[in-house]
């Protein structure tokens, strides 16, 4: 098995950092080299899920005080309109019929 360092399909950038230029469809030199690339991606995959929950996670407090302000506003606005309900309700008596609707 060739390691990737003496490949000539990887590049070692300034920092130290390996760039792979291998292609697991058509510039694929031995076997394992597919199993390594799965492990890359799998790798990045990994690096991007948990940068993804992180964002969420600085998300989380921000939906929390949404919702319970929309839930205030709702519950406001429900009890704003109560004494209409209220009143109509009063107003009409079940067993009278409505005349509104003919019969």
């Amino acid at each position: 098995m060739i390691p990737c360092d003496q490949c000539e399909l990887c590049e070692i950038g300034p920092n130290g950092q390996k760039v792979f230029k291998c292609d697991p469809f058509s510039t694929v030199k031995e076997p394992e080299c597919l199993a390594k690339w799965q492990l890359i991606r799998l790798d990045m995959l990994l690096a991007s899920y948990q940068s993804m929950l992180k964002s969420y996670g600085r998300l989380a407090p921000l939906q929390d005080k949404i919702f319970k302000y929309v839930q205030r506003e709702i519950s406001e606005m429900e009890e704003s309109e109560s004494w209409r309900l209220d009143s109509d309700e009063q107003d009409h008596d079940p067993e009278e019929p409505n005349d509104a609707w003919p019969v």
